[in-house]
């Protein structure tokens, strides 16, 4: 399995990322995958190299990248509750500087990376990402509705921005919450607006699940979401991508 570390030049300087994508040359359908708050790490490595065994280019940028190169800040190989507070402080600002604004941007130029690379086929990408990566991936989907044709978000605040952004979108999409993400009312209402903006969807909690249920060096790891979560993705990016 090919593996790179790239530099993608950006609006504000250059974006360190994760490139994996499938061994025998070849043109692949691509797929940008944003990472959790903690960032690209081993378990993300794993999950890009994972997907790109089932014949896509992916690639992972580091979103933080305005604070540093990957890893902007240290991290334990296991993130257990015990340090997860202090480690989400030092994050907060971070997240919080990442305004929607620069989401578009960098999404600008991630996507143009893409289409760029000899590995990646012409053609439409899908978008996928991680707590709050998953809100990355919906605003990226929404900025670009004639490049993304599926977005996926899990364990995510997809909903963040209001359905207004939601009728920007025309990719295929699929979103995988946890149980402590949102109640079934709050589920009700999100789909409503997934139903109001027309969107080809679906949307459901993972039984069992806690917030961070994909993420294999967390207390919150959940190997039966895991795979509920490729169960789900890997079908949405073959429909969407006719990868075969």
């Amino acid at each position: 399995m090919p593996t790179k570390t790239v530099q993608i030049p950006t609006a504000d300087g250059r974006a360190d990322a994760f490139a994996a994508f499938p061994d025998g040359g070849g043109q692949h359908p691509g797929v940008l995958m944003y990472a959790d708050a903690f960032g690209i790490r081993p378990v993300l490595r794993e999950m890009a190299r994972e997907l790109a065994g089932h014949g896509y280019y992916v690639l992972v940028p580091n979103f933080f990248y305005r604070n540093g190169p990957t890893p902007v800040i240290e991290l334990p190989e296991h993130i257990g509750e015990e340090v997860r507070p202090a480690i989400i402080a030092q994050l907060m600002p971070l997240i919080q500087a990442h305004t929607a604004e620069r989401v578009r941007s960098d999404a600008d130029a991630y996507l143009g990376f893409l289409a760029s690379q000899p590995e990646v086929s012409a053609g439409p990408v899908a978008v996928t990402g991680y707590c709050i990566g998953g809100l990355l991936a919906v605003r990226t989907a929404a900025a670009h509705p004639g490049q993304v044709a599926a977005v996926a978000g899990f364990h995510g605040p997809v909903g963040a921005d209001g359905p207004d952004l939601f009728s920007k979108i025309t990719a295929q999409v699929h979103f995988g919450h946890a149980e402590n993400d949102l109640t079934p009312e709050a589920l009700g209402e999100l789909n409503q607006a997934l139903d109001a903006a027309g969107l080809d969807y679906t949307s459901e909690i993972y039984p069992g699940t806690v917030h961070g249920f994909t993420m294999s060096d967390t207390d919150a790891f959940n190997p039966a979401g895991m795979q509920r979560h490729w169960d789900r993705l890997l079908p949405l990016l073959d429909r969407a991508l006719s990868n075969s």
